[in-house]
């Protein structure tokens, strides 16, 4: 793996701190890949936790020099079952964060697992994503037809482009 010695890292949160709204990682000059996964967990601008460890490793790997990290739900939670003891998981704002985030990377990877579906908010946000799916990768699709979350694949995993499963 690339060793890193320097890295420029952020995030963006809502004013309680409950809602990540967008987290980077820059270590070099080379290509952004965004990922855009389910929910965030306690990532924030100074730590990283084991999803955000992967997903450095995995863009290291493919040859990108960047990372911006955002989610279809912004509600912050190392558990996606508590999504649903919130009133509004999404968080206000999160879809412009998710546009302007898809709009500046070189390329998108879908990742977001099983809950993807829930509240039909794949939909959404790939109704979002339409004028930049052409950018859109992922790491293959789960039995559900959602694309898989980067924790549940080998390393050796290649990007894929995006194709909507049909049902």
């Amino acid at each position: 793996m690339l060793q890193v010695t320097a890295m420029e890292r952020s995030a963006t949160f809502d004013p309680t701190g409950r809602y990540r709204y967008s987290l980077g990682r820059r270590w070099s000059s080379d290509p952004t890949l965004a990922i855009i996964m389910l929910n965030p967990s306690w990532a924030d601008g100074s730590l990283d936790d084991p999803t955000i460890r992967r997903c450095l490793g995995l863009a290291q790997g493919w040859g990108f020099g960047a990372i911006g990290v955002v989610n279809l739900f912004a509600y912050r939670s190392p558990h996606p079952k508590l999504l649903k003891l919130v009133n509004d998981p999404i968080g206000q704002g999160n879809d412009a964060v998710l546009a302007a985030t898809a709009h500046r990377a070189d390329q998108i990877l879908l990742a977001w697992g099983n809950w993807g579906s829930w509240r039909g908010r794949d939909r959404a946000v790939l109704t979002l994503l339409s004028p930049f799916e052409a950018k859109c990768r992922c790491l293959g699709h789960n039995r559900t037809g959602q694309p898989r979350h980067p924790l549940y694949v080998p390393r050796s995993n290649p990007l894929h482009p995006w194709v909507t499963p049909i049902h």
